[in-house]
């Protein structure tokens, strides 16, 4: 459709939406709820007009702000409470049957924020006919009959809205992934002065405190301080590349995932990346149901305005998701991927900046809020296993790579500015120092036929993990020697459990997951297996059980027990403790500070059949457990896509011993220090 034709249909739907914020149609409370979506609608049309005049150019700084708060308030925690946005204050307003929906529809006309900053004429165009017509549904059969119409009429237009453009979504997110071209993001980074605030108001995603500061701060650092973060960063992830032999010259774009404030880094970074023959594409977190939004960001994004309106949205999907869907989503990437074959090939994988140190946050299960039924669960576990499966025909694991780095931000408190430099500090430890005490580690492990994990204090922790058998010790190893490249900082062995002998209880205290908190986490493994699971997060023990279910299991019914790996940065970890953060640090430093466990697929998903060596030169040949050998015969069996690591930190570690096939048990680490001989350096931080 050409641009005349959108900017007629533009106008239409505008003119449209003015009118509906004047008419009563005859149910006030209906009336209303439409009078507030409408004024939001044509808050985006204002802020579309204000942009196409130059005003983030011409405006002055503090009218940019304020236009960067209209667009959230409705949100923020101090107006959620009575937002439509909220599916709690909804049903309450306008009755149960349509406050769930309704809250949706808002959420989706919430989403044009960010295609009206980069200009998306048509992503404009049809949510605003989507509320145009629903308002319609509502004013015909109320004006006809006096009632309200029927909730299926009403969902059944949500589900073609959804279905008719998932084509265009499923072209569009492809492209924004592996084309760099003319792309949004990158324009803001490489062409913005860096060091006036006003840029990243240009993003149209919500500002605060957090960047404004972080901006600042960057702003302030040595250029040299600049360049090890960035080099750090872009080093391991051509690492990644040379470690597992893959060629790197075969591709031409790397993916960039960040947060707002971090662009002077990510600056140098591209201009790195494009030593090495790639260019950045780089995505905003998607916030649409057309582009399947998460509370887990990806791409680039500014701060959450609210946690709680994520939590409550995250499964919005449930009023279109059926097998009809979900086939319509398949058909339509499979041609997504078909026309971006070349670009798709070209893809050298993710390079991911990670944040940490928000406030904590302890989400509300609300009834009112869209919930997934268990047919619907299930359906999306086996639609996401297909779109993963589709995308690595395109996209093939063994010849892509990727990388992920943490630091920060100013909320974690006034420890923010010597912590950032001691993050910079463990980002780029000595490598060559880690590699040798994890390879006297992993001598010791590689004789052992399983290893017993014990909590002390609180911790309820007690495992058995098998470990694979080697054929060829002289050629062979079971535990990678994990070293700064693709998953910084240093500091960990790992390998794949062999899930048979596999059993007993993994259980931390307290940890943050992808942002979420679980407190007294507690899985219970057999043969390897997830068998039972709880936490204390709520009083009800099935909304404890439904919580981990969705967030860690991911909607599975049970998962194996992909990785055991033992962390050995002590150095993260005594800062950590130094500054009194240690449960704000996200688990790529994490997993590190302590033995940790993932569930879920094996660290070498989709990989196991390339050879991997150690820097020893012995190949690592458990890769694979009794679930992922099922890939030959049983793909749809062999893979969860999922993989998430739980770490004991040393404090609540009483054992961690290596039992060898003689029956003779050799300490590792012993109340939380490493014992065995050869790793003692590794206890130098604590003394320090």
């Amino acid at each position: 459709m050409n641009y005349e034709e959108l900017r007629e249909r533009l106008e239409l739907s505008v003119e449209r939406i003015c009118s509906i914020r004047e008419e009563h149609f005859g149910c006030a409370a209906f009336e209303e709820y439409f009078a507030a979506v409408a004024e939001f609608v044509l808050l985006i049309e204002d802020t579309r007009v204000f942009l196409e005049e130059g005003g983030l150019e011409k405006a002055d700084i503090s009218e940019i702000k304020e236009r960067n708060l209209a667009l959230y308030q409705d949100i923020l925690e101090d107006h959620y409470e009575e937002s439509y946005t909220n599916p709690a204050y909804a049903s309450a307003r306008l009755g149960g049957e349509f406050g769930a929906l309704l809250a949706f529809l808002y959420a989706e006309m919430r989403s044009m924020i960010g295609f009206v900053y980069e200009g998306r004429l048509m992503e404009l165009v049809i949510r605003m006919e989507l509320f145009v017509e629903i308002y319609a549904a509502f004013d015909y059969e109320w004006q006809e009959n006096g009632r309200l119409p029927e909730y299926e009429s009403i969902r059944k237009i949500i589900y073609w809205f959804a279905s008719d453009y998932a084509d265009v979504a499923a072209e569009q997110r492809v492209k924004e992934m592996v084309v760099p071209e003319d792309n949004f993001a990158v324009n803001i980074i490489m062409n913005a002065d860096l060091t006036d605030e006003r840029y990243l108001y240009a993003y149209g995603e919500y500002v605060s405190e957090n960047e404004l500061i972080t901006a600042k701060f960057m702003a302030g650092l040595p250029q040299e301080t600049i360049n090890t973060m960035a080099d750090t960063y872009t080093e391991g992830y051509r690492m990644g590349f040379v470690l597992a032999n893959k060629d790197l010259s075969k591709k031409k774009t790397a993916q960039i995932h960040y947060r707002l404030g971090f662009e002077r880094m990510i600056r140098r970074a591209i201009e790195n990346f494009e030593k090495m023959g790639l260019s950045p594409a780089i995505y905003r977190s998607p916030a649409s149901i057309l582009y399947n939004p998460s509370i887990y960001k990806s791409g680039f994004y500014g701060a959450d305005a609210n946690r709680q309106y994520d939590f409550d949205h995250k499964d919005d999907k449930g009023l279109v998701l059926d097998k009809v869907y979900c086939s319509r989503k398949l058909e339509v990437q499979h041609t997504a991927y078909e026309i971006y074959k070349r670009e798709a090939g070209e893809y050298a994988g993710p390079a991911v900046v990670e944040t940490f140190g928000e406030r904590e946050f302890d989400p509300v299960i609300k009834p009112e809020s869209i919930r997934l039924t268990d047919e619907q669960s299930a359906m999306w576990v086996e639609y996401s296993s297909q779109a993963g499966e589709l995308q690595r025909k395109y996209i093939l694991p063994e010849e892509r790579s990727f990388t992920i780095i943490a630091f920060p931000v100013p909320e974690i408190g006034d420890c923010f500015p010597e912590l950032f430099e001691d993050i910079i500090r463990i980002n780029t430890l000595d490598y060559m120092l880690y590699r040798d005490i994890q390879q006297t580690i992993i001598d010791t492990l590689d004789r052992a036929a399983y290893c017993e994990i014990k909590g002390k204090g609180d911790n309820r922790t007690d495992l058995k993990i098998s470990i694979k058998q080697l054929q060829d010790p002289d050629k062979e190893t079971a535990f990678e020697n994990c070293v700064a490249d693709v998953n910084i900082p240093v500091g960990e062995v790992f390998t794949s459990p062999v899930l048979k002998g596999t059993n007993g209880i993994l259980h931390v205290t307290k940890v943050f997951l992808e942002g979420l908190e679980y407190r007294n986490l507690a899985i219970t493994f057999e043969d390897g297996m997830i068998k039972d699971y709880t936490c204390d997060n709520f009083a009800r023990e099935e909304e404890n059980q439904a919580f981990i279910k969705e967030n860690i299991l991911f909607r599975h019914k049970t998962l194996p027990i992909g990785e055991f790996a033992i962390g050995t940065n002590t150095t993260a970890y005594v800062a950590a403790k130094k500054y009194g953060v240690e449960d704000k640090f996200p688990i790529l430093i994490a997993e590190k500070m302590g033995p940790h466990f993932a569930v879920g697929d094996t660290c070498y998903s989709h990989e196991e059949d390339m050879k991997v060596y150690n820097p020893d030169g012995k190949e690592i040949v458990a890769k694979d457990n009794e679930v992922s050998e099922l890939r030959t015969v049983k793909p749809a069996k062999a893979y969860f896509n999922c993989h998430t690591d739980i770490t004991i930190p040393y404090d609540e570690l009483a054992a961690l011993n290596a039992v060898l096939n003689d029956g003779t048990s050799v300490e590792i680490i012993r109340d939380g220090r490493f014992v065995l001989s050869g790793t003692e350096e590794l206890n130098r931080p604590f003394a320090e």
